[in-house]
C-alpha cells in the first residue's frame, strides 16, 4: 500500500494550489513541465512546493485535501508556518 501525501505549492502570482499524490518530486515536476500538471497551472507558474503532509492513505489524503481547500487564504498561510 502506498503512502500519500497532500502537498502545497506557491504560484509565481503567489496563489495557493493543494493536491495529492503518492510522490511529491515527481508531481511538483509535471506541473511545472505542464503536461501532466494541474489545469490550475496553465497560465500560472509553480514556484514552490511549501507544505507536504505524510502519513495518508489515499482516502486520509483526499479528505485532508478538501479540508484545506475550505481553509481562507490566512488561515493557510498559517499553516505554512
Amino acid at each position: 500500500m502506498s503512502e500519500w501525501y497532500v502537498y502545497m505549492i506557491r504560484a509565481a502570482d503567489q496563489s495557493l494550489y493543494t493536491g495529492i499524490t503518492t510522490d511529491v518530486e515527481r508531481r511538483f515536476a509535471e506541473h511545472q513541465s505542464g503536461r501532466a500538471g494541474a489545469k490550475y497551472f496553465r497560465g500560472r507558474k509553480p514556484q514552490k512546493v511549501v507544505l507536504v503532509e505524510s502519513g495518508h492513505d489515499r482516502s486520509s489524503a483526499s479528505i485532508r485535501e478538501a479540508q484545506i481547500k475550505k481553509l481562507s487564504r490566512d488561515q493557510k498561510m498559517a499553516l505554512i508556518g
